[in-house]
């Protein structure tokens, strides 16, 4: 069981406030020990969608805690590689979703097993094997 992180419960993970980030860590536990041994995945993408506010106003500590997140031995990243961003490039002509939507659906996809993918966006919902979790 893999549970694939957006890059916005990425960002709610790192920078929300209290108590929205308070309940998604409560959400994220729950979701591993309703699955034991269940991994996370983000797709390269996040890191770029994650680091463009703090890289802008030049926050070193949330850039700092992004990266110490991206690094995290236990955190699998899916890399854009062609089969992902042609199956992107499908989801996106025929689901109409914006690119980093399409890019981030399709990283999930190539992933192998059960995925559960957490998002707070509701335009998941018409991709085709996408398992969604909305925060709580």
């Amino acid at each position: 069981m893999t549970l694939f992180l957006d890059a916005c419960i990425v960002i709610y993970w790192i920078e929300a406030p209290d108590p929205i980030h308070a309940r998604l860590m409560a959400q994220l536990g729950n979701l591993r020990r309703e699955h034991r041994g269940a991994t996370f995945a983000v797709s390269r993408l996040s890191l770029l969608e994650c680091l463009v506010v703090p890289v802008r106003g030049g926050d070193a500590a949330t850039i700092e805690a992004y990266r110490e997140f991206f690094e995290a031995g236990d955190l699998q990243i899916v890399e854009l590689t062609a089969a992902v961003v042609w199956q992107a490039t499908t989801l996106r002509a025929t689901l109409g979703l914006r690119t980093p939507d399409a890019l981030q659906a399709a990283s999930a996809l190539a992933l192998e097993g059960r995925i559960l993918f957490l998002t707070n966006d509701k335009a998941f919902r018409k991709v085709p094997g996408l398992e969604l979790v909305l925060p709580g």
